[in-house]
């Protein structure tokens, strides 16, 4: 498929799934928080993608990212239809779509730090450019736990559902350690895919040139 053709599909199904989403949402605030991140990101990837396009596997998990972000949204992570059936198939004691999310949220930050600072020679390939992306990805982690917490002082009991700790008090280390093997995961063989989609974007902005 394309490449422009790939981007529009997918930019068209996560403008679809958000508004369907933000229609009649559980709670309205908790939708907002948990799109956010998509709001943010969608116009930052259009204003850029002409000056630093980037690389087709990145479009896929960046789409793939925001449509866990939006269900969770939607249904809020702790009531999320799919999460249940993963709880009584594996007979576990909550809802763990909101571990999808965070595993998503390791690998993909991941992979966008590794293609940045690749692509603007910052580091060349080898370990220390993996790691150093690792580090990116659970520092965006982090962050976003630390957000958590400053929503929670801030709404109090109005925090609930989107905190979705679901009563685990190792929730946020939990969380943390998913978004850890997300970024591990990119380097079995995701970062080779993405050097040969960075080589071939390279060719051809060569060739335009």
């Amino acid at each position: 498929m394309p490449q422009n053709i790939l981007d529009t599909t997918l930019g068209l199904v996560v403008l679809l799934a958000l508004i369907a989403s933000g229609i009649a949402p559980y709670d309205r605030a908790t939708w907002l928080l948990e799109v956010s991140p998509v709001l943010i990101a969608a116009p930052v990837l259009l204003l850029t993608h002409q000056r630093f396009p980037l690389t087709r596997l990145l479009h896929v998990l960046i789409a793939m990212h925001a449509l866990v972000l939006i269900l969770g949204g939607a249904y809020t992570y702790a009531r999320v239809p799919l999460g249940f059936w993963v709880q009584e198939l594996f007979e576990l004691q909550r809802n763990p779509y909101d571990k999808l999310g965070h595993f998503m949220q390791g690998l993909v930050p991941m992979l966008v730090a590794r293609e940045i600072l690749l692509r603007r020679r910052y580091l060349a390939r080898g370990a220390m450019l993996d790691f150093l992306a690792i580090c990116v990805a659970l520092a965006f982690s982090a962050f976003y736990e630390l957000i958590e917490w400053w929503v929670a002082l801030l709404a109090g009991d109005g925090s609930v559902d989107f905190l979705g700790t679901q009563g685990d008090p190792w929730d946020t280390q939990s969380d943390m350690l998913l978004a850890l093997l997300g970024a591990g995961l990119a380097t079995l063989g995701l970062d080779r895919l993405q050097d040969r989609q960075i080589a071939a974007l390279e060719q051809r902005g060569a060739g335009a040139r």
